[in-house]
């Protein structure tokens, strides 16, 4: 995933209180845009697909909740199913 900005000084990086990744929101209307995290093995990340443009096609979201997940649960499954970044523009 190679993520590209406009205008990079629109991003805001905010951290919740466990401060495992950085969610990406737009400074303008506080869509929240994506999230990052960085590991020993590299950064991967996740994408709101609702921020994206065009959108057909793609398979309707499923509601999920990680409430209640360790610290160690949350890295163990960004790690294993976000996706590997390549590049941060």
């Amino acid at each position: 995933m190679i993520f590209y900005f406009a205008n990079p000084a629109k991003l805001h990086r905010y951290r919740f209180a466990s401060r495992t990744a950085d969610f990406l929101v737009c400074r303008d209307c506080g869509t929240y845009i994506a999230a990052v995290v960085t590991l020993p093995r590299g950064q991967f990340a996740t994408l709101n697909v609702n921020a994206i443009a065009d959108i057909a096609g793609l398979p309707e979201a499923k509601p999920v909740s990680y409430e209640g997940e360790s610290t160690e649960q949350k890295v163990e499954r960004r790690e294993r199913r976000w996706t590997p970044v390549h590049g941060f523009i």
